[in-house]
């Protein structure tokens, strides 16, 4: 982290602050090489988004009981806002690890410390919600990406994002090799003795290769993340850069699936209505692959973990990333009237996990919603906001953030 980064630069996975209402000399100039207020605040409504995307997922109607505009909201959450979380998610571990340099010598290794530590507890955190919840939670394999990421934190931009297209372009055809190979008694002989599977249904091998959020295929969006996290996403020339380049993934990558699969290319897993994943996905044994013909490795469709999947959600990502930081930057009136949305943005882990209890409190059903009304995902929308926007007046990190923060202080007895 350079040392005039502003002490806002962090994440809500990590220490993020609530955001200025002010716009910052730099953000009024795009161009400028100076970290930008804006573009920070930009990176937490990209971040609200995603979690508004998760609630649409896990309390918004499916997609069978949708048409029209709400069914392309229905179908554009599904898969885009869990993805947008993971590349955030990098995003992260660049502004802890070093934004545009990273950091060297005892400064490395105390962020490195840091990052194993949110790591741990990031996958204890989901661990346990999948024990109280059922099925899938995305923090555990946060914590799995995170740990796998580590090497790479030192990375130029350049290199990172070459990374994160060979992974893309490789690591959907492995895992289904692997998954091929997979038999029932092999599954069964490695979750035997996987202490995580006998707590939470959810093991090691869920976590790394047949679950719903596999490191191995997913690893390409964590990675991508942390290339944008070494742009200065404040220059304007970057955010063009960004804009084309993003739409060219999307519109290259879905465009050849349709044209080699079919018009069943981008069907969405939600289209089958709710399954029993705790997390609004998929059941915690179900991988990407099984039992899958070769020709699935064609299609794009939301968490199909294919080649086409993976780089045309990059491209989403990255414009939806870009385009909240080019409206924040830009539009200094819409980012006034946005505050209370990025202060979700600020404690997105608090707002992800406090949708769960809030369900639970309510007696409502985790995971994919069985109702047809809209009625409740607005009401928790518009909750979160309501919360985030109190809380942000008085403290400078959310409730959880606060946690996370307290358990990385023993990093900095690393030496």
């Amino acid at each position: 982290m350079t040392q005039t980064q502003p002490p806002q630069e962090t994440s809500a996975l990590q220490e993020n602050s609530p955001p200025q209402p002010r716009t910052s000399p730099e953000s009024a100039v795009p161009d400028s090489p100076g970290p930008s207020m804006g573009r920070l605040v930009g990176v937490d409504l990209a971040r609200a988004l995603a979690v508004f995307g998760m609630y649409v997922v896990h309390i918004g109607p499916p997609l069978s009981a949708t048409d029209g505009v709400a069914s392309w909201i229905r179908y554009l959450a599904d898969g885009h806002s869990s993805v947008l979380f993971a590349t955030l998610a990098g995003f992260s571990l660049m502004l802890l690890a070093g934004r545009r340099e990273p950091k060297t010598g005892l400064a490395g290794r105390q962020a490195k410390a840091r990052i194993a530590i949110r790591a741990v507890v990031l996958l204890a955190l989901g661990t346990a919600m999948a024990m109280e919840y059922g099925g899938v939670i995305i923090l555990g394999f946060y914590g799995v990406y995170f740990l796998l990421a580590l090497p790479l934190v030192r990375l130029s931009a350049r290199t990172l994002a070459i990374t994160a297209a060979a992974f893309a372009l490789v690591t959907p055809q492995l895992a289904f090799a692997l998954n091929s190979l997979l038999t029932d008694s092999i599954r069964q002989s490695v979750n035997a003795y996987d202490p995580l599977y006998r707590l939470s249904e959810v093991g090691v091998l869920d976590l790394l290769l047949t679950g719903f959020y596999p490191a191995l295929t997913w690893l390409s969006f964590v990675i991508a993340g942390m290339a944008l996290g070494r742009l200065d996403l404040s220059s304007g020339t970057v955010q063009r850069r960004l804009a084309v380049f993003g739409a060219a993934l999307t519109v290259t990558a879905y465009g050849m699936s349709l044209l080699l699969a079919g018009p069943g290319a981008l069907r969405s897993l939600a289209e089958d209505g709710p399954s029993s994943g705790g997390s609004g996905s998929m059941p915690p044994d179900s991988g990407s692959f099984p039992d899958m013909p070769a020709s699935s490795l064609l299609t794009a469709g939301p968490h199909s973990g294919t080649t086409f999947d993976i780089i045309g959600s990059i491209g989403v990502a990255i414009l939806v990333i870009v385009g909240a930081t080019v409206a924040m930057d830009r539009l200094p009136r819409l980012r006034r009237l946005a505050t209370p949305v990025i202060a979700v943005g600020t404690m997105s882990l608090t707002a992800y996990v406090g949708h769960f209890l809030a369900q639970s409190m309510l007696s409502l059903p985790t995971g994919t919603s069985t109702q047809q009304s809209w009625v409740p995902l607005l009401l928790f929308v518009l909750g979160a906001i309501l919360f985030a926007a109190l809380w942000s007046r008085f403290f400078r990190r959310g409730p959880l953030e606060y946690l996370l923060n307290a358990a990385t202080k023993p990093a900095k007895h690393i030496r």
